[in-house]
């Protein structure tokens, strides 16, 4: 019998299929992956740290940094932590606008993520159809706040203005046209013959495992668990929605991408039934000039994208906070990369990194 030696192989940092500046050292055995190893700290910023040093309203630009491609959601925790904190009160207008914009933001990060997992497996049609359609979405955030990608709309005790006259006609003529451009990616990647393939029963996750390394969001979802903070720990007005959580069956990478579709689809439900229910009136509250949370500490989380975004908050009393740390949904789910890999082939790790769809900006915080 021929003995065989594993070899070691730099997969990234500036490989474009690990999403940013992500290294995973891959130890193979010919094609087949014996162990992935993530290495991350390329892109980090020290942002935790800094907002030792900004008062609570300064930090909330450096919370669209995060998460860059979903940065609505960043802001959105952030804001309802601190509003937790000091007991204010949210108009309603505000909290129904905080909704539309942070499932618009949901579509347009997983129109990001379908686009990224056709373009690393050969197929870039994919992608530029998810980044036409992410356009048109981020047109209306330009609208609403003058912004594309850093938004720091979503401020304390609401949002920092109200929408324009134009936002809700061309918000509207999105929702009717969505289900058609939905149909239009399921036709050119669903019933893909080869995306099928490259993805059915690779990576599977199941429930136990998922639990067990800490997996959130869309990634936990597709292993057939029932949990989605929107329902389970509902914020805002969520709880005066109507809509589904959408789940896989075998929690491989092929469950991962239609949890995702579905979502989409679902977010665009809600954001219609968001503008029947939203009322006039202010879209902020009054607050003190100068902010001073009392003496505690406070954790609060949403459903992101990408999973249970949390923000722990230590406040002394003053104007900035004693100490903030960030739960990260994609540095928790990037844990399932070295488990999952093993016994793979090596074409197959790219699939799985773009369906655990991690962001290094929030990574490496």
């Amino acid at each position: 019998m021929l003995k065989t030696e594993t070899y070691t192989l730099n997969m990234g940092p500036q490989h474009p299929s690990t999403h940013g500046v992500l290294q995973v050292v891959l130890e193979l055995d010919g094609e087949r992956v014996v162990q992935a190893t993530p290495r991350m700290g390329y892109l980090h910023r020290g942002i935790e740290k800094l907002a030792e040093s900004r008062t609570y309203a300064q930090f909330i630009p450096y919370t669209d940094r995060l998460d860059y491609v979903s940065s609505m959601g960043n802001n959105l925790g952030y804001c309802q932590t601190v509003e937790k904190l000091m007991g204010i009160a949210v108009p309603e207008r505000a909290e129904y606008l905080r909704i539309i914009m942070t499932e618009l933001n949901r579509i347009a990060s997983h129109l990001i993520c379908m686009g990224s997992l056709a373009i690393d497996l050969g197929a870039s049609t994919g992608m530029m159809f998810g980044f036409r359609d992410r356009e048109r979405i981020l047109d209306l955030f330009d609208m609403a706040c003058g912004a594309r990608q850093t938004y720091s709309y979503i401020r304390f005790g609401g949002v920092s203005e109200d929408i324009p006259p134009e936002f809700i006609p061309a918000l509207k003529q999105l929702l009717a046209e969505f289900p058609d451009l939905l149909a239009e990616k399921h036709g050119l990647l669903t019933g893909n013959e080869i995306l099928y393939h490259r993805l059915k029963n690779n990576a599977i996750i199941t429930g136990e495992q998922a639990l067990a390394i800490g997996l959130t969001g869309p990634a936990l979802r597709a292993s057939g668990i029932d949990y989605d903070l929107r329902k389970a720990q509902p914020y805002g007005f969520y709880d005066r929605l109507d809509f589904a959580v959408p789940l896989g069956k075998t929690g491989d990478s092929w469950d991962r991408y239609l949890v995702r579709m579905e979502e989409m689809q679902q977010s665009a439900n809600m954001i219609g039934q968001a503008l029947e229910q939203m009322p006039e009136g202010p879209v902020l509250a009054k607050l003190p000039k100068v902010l001073k949370p009392p003496v505690g500490e406070i954790y609060h989380s949403i459903e992101n994208p990408r999973g249970e975004l949390g923000y722990y908050i230590v406040s002394d009393g003053s104007t900035k906070p004693y100490r903030l740390h960030v739960r990260r949904p994609s540095f928790i789910n990037l844990q399932a990369l070295s488990e999952t890999c093993q016994g793979l082939l090596l074409a197959d790790v790219v699939a799985v990194l773009a369906t655990l769809d991690s962001l290094m900006g929030e990574v490496d915080c």
